[in-house]
């Protein structure tokens, strides 16, 4: 089928998005849009394929290959899609996935299927544009409680939960799920079977699994007390009372992950009766100070991200860290600052050694209070390891409460 692509130009800016579904550990996004063509669009397709789908999804590795192969449909998205992150392959996929295209679940398999796939999406190219303009790539993966309970649940009690990135702000009710810790970090067999350590809410909908050697008499026993909750985010998400928010963020879960797309229903269910955490909209520097001086003062204030830093550009990075020290040494009692972020956006954290060697070693991230680190972690909170060190800096935390 031939695509004229000769009038689709369109004169509308990138957007900053905040907090984004793709890995924090991945550069190439910000490196490809250097070419805003067809060629540049067919590189970034190609390094998606190569770098972040292979190996995590059959369905996005083929796809997005052949797309990166397909200079005629690499010239109606150049020619059509503002450059930046409207142009990220996550977006595209997730917005024809969203408006049940072709192969939606499975993705396609040969050239025949990436033809019917190819000829949906453009028969149908002004629905998915409008997706991509209106929709940004932004994930909300409430499974990272699993890997940051551990360190609310030694804190100071009660505590006040300020998320940067909160996006649909469900990573802010650690205390309405359950958590099965399975002994034994880098077992194939998840956290399921003997040697399990299972904490959290009774009657909840939804148990994260988490792989982990943490010892079990440190593992915690009991939920944080939380008694204020807030977030910031550029386009703040609510899958509670908008079920086209909820579809928007199964969209984004790639294809052959149902489990993760299940636990994500199930969390929504394990928060809809609970009062509504104060999301802000907003930059996430501009909007901090204002937002934790609201923390009630009696409270241990817990400042808190995951996977965000990485789209900021390195000044900012270091603007935020100054100004989250700033505000928790200016604060009345102090508080605590908990980072899950890949090493590599946190210049002043030392890069920690793997475990072991796993395929899984470059994705994880790097859990850490007040700038020490204290565990690697799986990218959706499916495992914890336990970084030396991590008892003292969380001992240090009981102790001084700041």
């Amino acid at each position: 089928m031939v695509v004229n692509v000769g009038n689709a130009g369109h004169s509308e800016s990138a957007t900053n998005t905040g907090h984004l579904a793709r890995t924090p550990y991945t550069t190439s996004d910000e490196r490809i849009d250097s070419d805003a063509g067809t060629r540049g669009v067919a590189e970034r397709y190609r390094d998606f394929s190569w770098r972040e789908a292979r190996g995590r999804s059959d369905a996005h590795e083929e796809l997005s290959a052949r797309i990166s192969q397909d200079p005629e449909f690499c010239d109606l998205l150049s020619g059509s899609l503002p450059a930046g992150d409207k142009r990220q392959p996550n977006l595209l996929l997730a917005a024809v996935r969203y408006l049940d295209g072709p192969h939606a679940e499975q993705g396609p398999h040969g050239a025949a299927a990436y033809g019917r796939w190819r000829e949906w999406t453009i028969r149908h190219w002004d629905e998915v544009r409008a997706v991509i303009m209106q929709r940004a790539t932004q994930t909300n993966e409430p499974a990272r409680c699993a890997t940051l309970l551990p360190l609310l649940a030694r804190l100071p009690r009660p505590l006040a939960l300020l998320e940067v990135g909160a996006s649909a702000g469900l990573c802010l009710h650690p205390d309405r799920y359950r958590y099965r810790y399975q002994q034994g970090y880098g077992d194939e067999g998840g956290a399921h079977g003997a040697g399990a350590v299972e904490v959290g809410a009774p009657g909840s909908p939804v148990v994260f699994g988490c792989r982990t050697e943490w010892p079990a008499e440190q593992l915690p026993e009991r939920l944080p007390e939380i008694v204020w909750r807030a977030g910031i985010d550029l386009n703040p998400l609510d899958p509670v009372a908008v079920p086209d928010d909820l579809r928007w963020l199964r969209a984004l879960v790639w294809p052959g992950d149902e489990e993760r797309a299940a636990l994500l229903s199930a969390a929504v269910e394990a928060v809809r009766a609970a009062p509504r955490p104060r999301i802000v909209r907003g930059d996430l520097i501009d909007e901090l100070p204002a937002l934790a001086a609201e923390a009630p003062p009696e409270a241990t204030l817990v400042i808190f991200h995951s996977a965000v830093l990485t789209y900021l550009p390195p000044a900012r990075r270091e603007e935020f860290a100054h100004l989250v020290r700033s505000l928790l040494e200016g604060r009345a009692g102090g508080g605590h600052w908990i980072s899950n972020e890949h090493h590599s956006v946190l210049p002043w954290i030392t890069a920690p050694a793997p475990p072991s060697p796993h395929p899984e070693d470059e994705l994880l991230l790097t859990l850490a209070l007040d700038g020490r680190p204290v565990a690697l972690t799986g990218p959706h909170g499916q495992s914890l390891h336990r970084l030396r060190g991590a008892e003292e800096a969380a001992g240090a935390a009981r102790t001084t409460g700041s």
